[in-house]
């Protein structure tokens, strides 16, 4: 079923690895549903006609996995729930991703990504010292914990398929995702308490320690350094010339400002392309800020095919990479009911049925490229 980012994503990874997915597009949605569409089928359907649902249920008849993308009740109110559609395919998957979950008193409410992470508590800990929490664009709930773990419930689910015979519903929530993705948060925070001594933007990995930071160069670029190791720090201090100069101990947590301070001192003095050439001379986990672009350019991405020659900014491949049966992503983006037709004859629809179904508003036919 169309919806927004998490679902879209998590039936590209999907479809990167080999199977096909069916996107099922509304008439007229408002808003597009062609980003992260790459290699899908495209069938445009109103779910508002009992016709429209009589598609999906035929659909539901040989399915392996149905991904919807709605608040808990909405596709009960269509008859499409998974007491129905379970009884049509006992070995179908049927994969509810949404925000808060299909139960619990929050289940109905509305949100986003920075909604889901605020209620995990994990956005109290990112952001600077002194500012508000930051949200970490949409990655952590839409994506880290609502795609990718949503694949990884229904690859589980189809290994208990296996014995069982038998499918099941995997209830994929952004919100316990988010949290069950920043599970080390969580865990350091109980076993490592001097991880996170202090309030947020002033511990080891959220802006506060000095040597894992980003750093100003004198041309507005920027440096991330990862220096946590002792042998990385000393390599650190080397390609900064800093060895010379009388320094707080690396772990001197007080001082820590100090520190950070003779570092962005010391990057604003040349280029980022001279600090690169400097630290591939220092085994420092030092490395540039690069832009898409950059990234895109980068020899070791190119050597790892790490990016698409999609059009515009390059979007990246599939990952990770498997040996034996490797992702074979498309780059095709369907147009809105591309494969109405197509679909509907796998269906046993004839061509005069499809065109009087149009007719009356049930399907949009699009006609391919």
């Amino acid at each position: 079923m169309a919806g927004l980012a998490p679902s879209p994503f998590a039936g590209l990874l999907l479809a990167d690895y080999g199977a096909e997915v069916i996107r099922i597009d509304q008439l007229k949605p408002i808003l597009s549903t062609n980003l992260l569409a790459r290699g899908k089928k495209s069938i445009s359907v109103n779910l508002k006609k009992p016709e429209g649902i009589d598609i999906v249920k035929k659909l539901i008849d040989d399915a392996d996995i149905l991904l919807e993308p709605f608040r808990p009740g909405v596709m009960e109110r269509l008859g499409l729930g998974p007491d129905v559609l379970l009884q049509l395919n006992k070995k179908l998957i049927y994969a509810r991703l949404s925000g808060y979950g299909q139960s619990g008193s929050m289940s109905q409410a509305a949100g986003h990504d920075i909604n889901y992470v605020a209620m995990t508590g994990v956005l109290s800990k990112l952001g600077r010292a002194g500012e508000a929490p930051f949200p970490p664009a949409n990655i952590l709930a839409d994506f880290a914990g609502g795609s990718i773990l949503c694949v990884m419930g229904i690859m589980m689910a189809i290994h208990s398929r296996h014995s069982t015979g038998e499918g099941q519903v995997v209830d994929a929530s952004l919100t316990d995702g988010a949290a069950y993705a920043s599970s080390f948060l969580f865990s350091s925070a109980n076993q490592i308490p001097m991880m996170w001594p202090g309030k947020r933007g002033c511990n080891l990995l959220d802006s506060g320690c000095p040597y894992y930071n980003t750093y100003k160069t004198s041309d507005n670029r920027y440096m991330a350094v990862g220096a946590l190791e002792p042998q990385f720090y000393t390599a650190l201090l080397q390609g900064l010339e800093l060895t010379d100069v009388k320094l707080p101990h690396q772990m001197e947590l007080p001082k820590w400002g100090e520190i950070g301070a003779a570092f962005a001192e010391k990057f604003s003095t040349k280029t980022q392309t001279e600090w690169v050439e400097i630290f591939t001379k220092h085994e420092a986990c030092v490395t540039p800020v690069l832009t898409f672009a950059e990234a895109a350019e980068h020899p070791h991405n190119k050597e790892r095919g790490m990016f698409l020659d999609t059009p515009g900014i390059p979007e990246p491949a599939p990952s990770p990479k498997l040996s034996a049966t490797p992702a074979e992503p498309s780059l095709v983006i369907p147009k809105l009911g591309e494969h109405t037709l197509e679909v509907l004859a796998s269906l046993g629809y004839d061509e005069e049925t499809a065109a009087k179904m149009a007719g009356e508003g049930v399907i949009t036919i699009a006609r391919k490229k």
